[in-house]
């Protein structure tokens, strides 16, 4: 359909007269299909010239084909229909022509629309939820933080706020490294976080963050149960010293530092129990008043005739014999049992006991007990140390081998040589109930104390005194264990010495 701007006749393409299309600003005539919805529509225009409008209005175009001296404004009435329209739009000098065309969809215009509205709410959900800053306190201080950012994050990016790194120690407790330890301390809103968690923390809003400087920290390390061995407790003051409580191991745990190689005790898992050694002074109580008579570092050629004079005033006394020296005489050895006094060991050399490793020690109690029972045919238990020395190192050594260590409260000094009547009257004079009498029957001049002997025995029996072995005097108080009497003591099986 063709029409001339100023009301000429048109004519379709077969040459029939056709109706005369008004033009005018109002609502138009519905030359097309209605449609119920007045909505914009855009008619694809020939040439240059694009249509928009609502159907059954009038719309503007404008002339811009090429080659026009101006750009011509038309005033076109958009007919009434559906959806899809058909028409071009053809502009020359003072005419446009409508001709028909395919018909468009213009049905996408609310979805861009749609589309438009979405993203511009994505924009402002994205900034609220992952972009918007938070506000927080750091060491008293106001800061700003993106939302979401993670508290190990924002302290790395911050150089953790010039907090300095703990140090790196040993097992031991010694500096491995000034800066090893750990990095800072940090707590969020008054709670202590390890760094290690940090990375799992979003700081939020009215978050409070204390920095701080890194605690030191303790190397790699292993760690393993071990057997913990006893200690040993000693009493001192007494004559008699035996073990009154065995020890007991225990349970602890030791560190091995990876970096170090040091070795630690950590932790007691459970308590070991002390070895105990008890001296006591035996205190008969039965009312009577006995006493001891002992002679150490036989046999000799002097043994012999002080067995004479005990058997002649009937009494009984405890020897302690070498063991080197009981293996050359074992049939003075064996008389000194025969007679009815008591056998005990005072080592096989007569060494220093303290000076000797364990092992040697050990070997110079066993050897003189080898000696001793091969005479007499019992396996002894009852020692008297040289020179009384044995320390708490000695018994953790050597407890489980013997039943008691035997030492004196009368010293003759009868070694001295200092005449028979000094040596009767420091008996005499020091004498008391329970008390324990030392004198020598070898390791050199004894002729001295054969002088002395029978005025002691005479002079102590005047004044009521019943002459005792040392297991007699200890079998007079009830203080001293049985077996330790009986010399038959053997460590439990549950028991462990203490490491020494």
């Amino acid at each position: 359909m063709t029409q001339d701007i100023r009301g000429q006749k048109h004519t379709d393409k077969s040459g029939a007269p056709q109706a005369k299309p008004q033009m005018h600003h109002g609502p138009a005539a519905p030359s097309w299909p209605h449609a119920s919805g007045h909505e914009p529509r855009r008619y694809k225009a020939a040439g240059t010239a694009r249509v928009y409008g609502v159907p059954g209005k009038s719309a503007q175009a404008y002339r811009k084909d090429a080659g026009a001296s101006r750009q011509a404004k038309l005033h076109v009435p958009l007919p009434v229909g559906s959806s899809k329209a058909s028409g071009v739009v053809s502009l020359k000098k003072s005419k446009f022509t409508v001709s028909p065309d395919a018909h468009t969809d213009h049905s996408h215009i609310p979805l861009i629309v749609l589309c438009a509205l979405v993203v511009l709410i994505g924009a402002g959900v994205g900034w609220m939820w992952f972009l918007r800053p938070v506000h927080i306190t750091v060491n008293d201080q106001a800061k700003q933080v993106r939302i979401g950012t993670s508290l190990d994050k924002y302290l790395a990016d911050n150089n953790y706020f010039d907090a300095q790194p703990g140090k790196l120690l040993s097992v031991g407790g010694n500096v491995i490294d000034e800066r090893g330890g750990d990095r800072c301390a940090v707590s969020l809103n008054g709670r202590e976080v390890k760094l290690t968690d940090a990375s799992s923390l979003k700081l939020e809003d009215g978050n409070t963050v204390t920095v701080g400087n890194g605690a030191d920290a303790t190397e790699e390390h292993s760690e393993e149960t071990v057997t913990m061995a006893p200690g040993i407790q000693m009493e001192k003051g007494g004559a008699i010293q035996f073990v009154s409580q065995w020890g007991k191991a225990g349970k602890k745990k030791v560190w091995h530092g990876k970096t170090s190689g040091e070795t630690v005790d950590k932790e007691v898992v459970q308590e070991a129990t002390d070895m105990k050694i008890a001296s006591l002074t035996p205190k008969p109580s039965d009312g009577g008043k006995y006493i001891a008579l002992t002679f150490d570092d036989g046999p000799s050629s002097y043994t012999q005739q002080i067995l004479d004079i005990l058997a002649q005033k009937g009494v009984h006394a405890t020897f302690y014999n070498l063991g080197n020296q009981a293996g050359k005489s074992p049939s003075l050895t064996k008389a000194v049992l025969d007679g009815g006094h008591e056998l005990a060991s005072h080592t096989n050399q007569h060494q220093n006991l303290p000076t000797l490793s364990k092992d040697d020690l050990r070997s110079e109690i066993t050897s003189a007990f080898d000696v001793l029972e091969k005479a007499s045919g019992k396996r002894q238990q009852m020692i008297r140390a040289p020179y009384g020395a044995f320390t708490d190192t000695e018994w953790a050594r050597s407890a489980d081998l013997i039943s008691c260590n035997v030492l004196w409260n009368i010293d003759t000094l009868d070694w001295k040589r200092p005449g028979a009547a000094a040596i009767t009257d420091m008996v005499l004079s020091h004498a008391f109930n329970g008390s324990i009498v030392l004198m020598h029957d070898g390791g050199g001049d004894r002729s001295q104390d054969i002088e002395a002997l029978p005025h002691i025995i005479d002079k102590l029996k005047a004044q009521g005194y019943t002459f005792l072995t040392v297991s007699e005097l200890m079998a007079k108080d009830s203080r001293f264990p049985k077996d330790v009497v009986k010399g038959t003591v053997s460590m439990p099986k549950d028991a462990v010495l203490p490491e020494k």
